[in-house]
This record gives structure tokens, C-alpha cells and sequence, in this order.
């Protein structure tokens, strides 16, 4: 009898030992594999760079850096309880619906005989990337023109299939370009693979604060970098651009959230006004840019990838057919869709639900397909067609 509970007692610490040994090595197998993710980002360059010291210096006397991290206008939160959200806020019952395309999308042959024209134009690449012709000169937003959108290419969110493969050649095919303006460095509009094709064609590059960072870890060099904070004007080849608040954030790995600015641009060219509005929720900060800059001739407003737990950091239709008429936009054009699935919510319902709002408050509103190139002159004024029906 001794000897049987002397033999249980033995069989219970060796069980106890071998669970505590399996703990181990699961731990430690999970802090190997925390070092090495650690290690993978600051080996790979896609990921980006840091600010310096001096830089963060120079951060900590302004009024939208606090304890090391850039902060919003107003309080802002990336998650927000669901039911604290209006009733604006709330997706429709398209939800886990029609989430991507049934088929590809129809877009159109870049036609870059047009682009290199001297009238003003926009050229829509997908989600928040255009090409913009302001005074002759060439203008590149947040070209994410890879077909991933990650920080490496075999996983992360993929772009729609098009009807043609307008993008595998594109950047060859482009013009030499001006400028690249950046609204933040998310991976959806900061685009590693797309900045590094893109150097030897680019002049000059427009950033948020903290974001040349990045690009100078990309070999960009920095006397062709222009960091701005809201609100600040730089001239270049005769435009006028300015970066503008907007209520949203920033970051390519979780050490790095807020240490970048974030914000939208006005363009001002000689003829043609141009706002962007960046990623961001609904704010009194667009009633400010157009008080200050507008009216604008166009505006491309962000409003087309949202859920009620994103009510402050994205807009959605209604909202973004607001905000153009806060900035005192003639005409406006939802972006921020048509290339990548990022919300719980049909693909193609925000233009349908931007079409029914700009139609009851009796804003002008256009649609153009990717690839398709919109003269300002004369085509701003041209109906929508569904294209995304499919």
C-alpha cells in the first residue's frame, strides 16, 4: 500500500513536470517566434523607418504630438462600441455579401496620348491612387499600384481582378512625374514595391511629418523629400500644395502607431482646385479647409470602407457627400474602393449609397472607371454610369 502511493505520488510529479515542460517550450517557442516577427521587421524595408531624435525633438513643440505619438483634432478612437454609433454609421443589410466583385471589373485602357495633353485631367488607378495633370505638371496621390496590398507580396489583402491588366506595366508606361503626395503610411496607400519603381521617375515627394522616414529607407534622397504638418504650404513648379487635418492614424508595424502624421492635400493650380481628403472620419476640420482653400473644383473624398466600429477614423457615403459640401466642392468623387476588400460590406455599395445622397442634396457627383481620364474642362459634368454592376 506504501509503496503503490509512494508509486502514485512519483507518477503525479513526473505528470506535473511534463506539463510544466510542455509550458516551457511553448513558451519559449512563442518568444522565439515574437523575436523573430521582431527581427523580420526591422530587416525587411517594407516595413519602413523611424523618425530620428532630432526629429522627435522638433515634434514635441507642436500642439498635435503628444507623449510621442501624433494625436487628432478631436478625441478619436480606431475602435468604437457599436452602439454608440449613429444611425449614419450603420452598414446595410448587404453585410458578408457581394463582399468582392462576382467577376472582373470592367476598367479602361489608359490612354496616356490623353494624360500627356496640356488639359488638366484626373486619372483614377484604383482606390485612392489618381494621376493628376495640374498645369502640365504630373501629380501621383498614394499610388498603391501593387497587386497586394502587405507589406510583403505572397500574403495580405489582394486587388480586385480588372477586365485588362492595366497595372503590370504601369509605372513604365508612365510619365515622368513632378510629385508623389502621400497622405499617411498605411499599407494601402504607401506602397514599398510601388516607391521603389517609382524613384528614378519621381522629382519630388510630399509627405506627412515622420513619414520621410520611410522613404529615405527606401533610398529616396532627402533633398527630394518635403515634410509638412496640417496646415502647412509648400510651392512646387508653380502649384500650391497643402497638408490638411483629417481624423484618422498611421503605422506599418505595432511599435510604430501614430509616430507619423496623417492628413489630405489641396492642390492649387492656376486653373483647377483640387482637395483630397486622405482616410479619416467626419469632422468640423472640413468646414476649416474649405474656409480656407475653398471652393474646390473637385474633391475625391474618402467614404468607402466603413463599419460602425471605424466611426471616427472612416467616413461613410452620406458623410462623405457632407463633407464636400463643407469644403465648398463643385464636384465631388468617392474613392478609397474599386481595388482592395477592407470592410464588411458589398464592394460596390458605397457608390450606390454616395449616388442616392449626392442626388438628394443635389451635389455633382462623377464615377469614372480605373483607368479612365477625366478632362476638367469639360467632363466633370458627365452622369455616372454602373459600370459595377456585374
Amino acid at each position: 500500500m506504501v509503496f503503490r502511493k509512494i508509486g502514485v505520488l512519483l507518477g503525479e510529479r513526473e505528470k506535473k513536470f511534463k506539463i510544466r515542460k510542455i509550458v516551457l517550450h511553448t513558451f519559449l517557442l512563442f518568444l522565439l517566434f515574437c523575436v523573430g516577427i521582431i527581427l523580420f521587421m526591422n530587416i525587411h524595408p517594407a516595413f519602413g523607418g523611424s523618425p530620428t531624435t532630432e526629429q522627435k525633438e522638433v515634434y514635441q513643440q507642436l500642439d498635435n504630438y503628444v507623449d510621442g505619438k501624433f494625436i487628432n483634432e478631436l478625441p478619436t478612437s480606431v475602435f468604437v462600441n457599436p452602439s454608440d454609433a449613429t444611425l449614419t454609421n450603420n452598414t446595410s443589410a448587404s453585410r458578408d455579401t457581394n463582399r468582392d466583385p462576382a467577376g472582373p471589373i470592367p476598367v479602361s485602357t489608359i490612354d496616356w496620348n490623353q494624360i500627356n495633353n496640356e488639359s488638366d485631367s484626373l486619372t483614377w488607378l484604383g482606390h485612392s491612387a489618381f494621376l493628376l495633370s495640374i498645369d502640365n505638371k504630373k501629380l501621383l496621390i498614394d499610388p498603391i499600384l501593387s497587386p497586394v496590398a502587405s507589406p510583403v507580396s505572397f500574403v495580405g489583402i489582394e486587388r480586385y481582378e480588372y477586365s485588362e491588366d492595366i497595372m503590370l506595366n504601369i509605372i513604365d508606361e508612365m510619365p515622368p512625374i513632378d510629385a508623389v503626395l502621400i497622405t499617411h503610411d498605411h499599407y494601402d496607400h504607401l506602397d514599398y514595391q510601388s516607391i521603389i519603381k517609382l524613384n528614378s521617375k519621381v522629382s519630388h515627394f510630399f509627405v506627412p511629418l515622420g513619414c520621410g522616414a520611410h522613404l529615405t529607407r527606401w533610398g529616396i534622397p532627402e533633398e527630394k523629400i518635403t515634410e509638412l504638418n496640417w496646415w502647412e504650404e509648400a510651392e512646387y513648379e508653380g502649384l500650391t500644395v497643402a497638408l490638411t487635418p483629417s481624423r484618422h492614424g498611421s503605422g506599418r508595424d505595432p511599435f510604430g502607431i501614430d509616430t507619423t502624421l496623417w492628413g489630405g492635400w489641396v492642390i492649387l493650380g492656376n486653373k483647377t482646385r483640387v482637395y483630397t481628403s486622405g482616410d479619416g472620419g467626419y469632422g468640423p476640420h472640413f468646414k476649416g479647409i474649405g474656409d480656407q482653400y475653398g471652393p474646390f473644383d473637385i474633391t475625391l473624398m474618402e467614404g468607402a470602407q466603413y463599419d460602425r466600429r471605424w466611426s471616427d477614423i472612416h467616413m461613410v457615403p452620406e458623410q462623405s457627400v457632407q463633407a464636400n459640401l463643407d469644403v465648398n466642392g463643385d464636384t465631388m468623387m468617392l474613392m478609397h474602393w474599386g481595388a482592395f476588400t477592407l470592410a464588411n460590406h458589398a464592394w460596390n455599395e458605397p457608390i450606390e449609397r454616395a449616388l442616392e445622397e449626392a442626388n438628394r442634396r443635389d451635389v455633382n457627383i462623377i464615377a469614372p472607371k480605373i483607368g479612365e481620364t477625366v478632362i476638367f474642362d469639360s467632363e466633370l459634368q458627365t452622369p455616372p454610369v454602373s459600370w459595377w454592376d456585374i
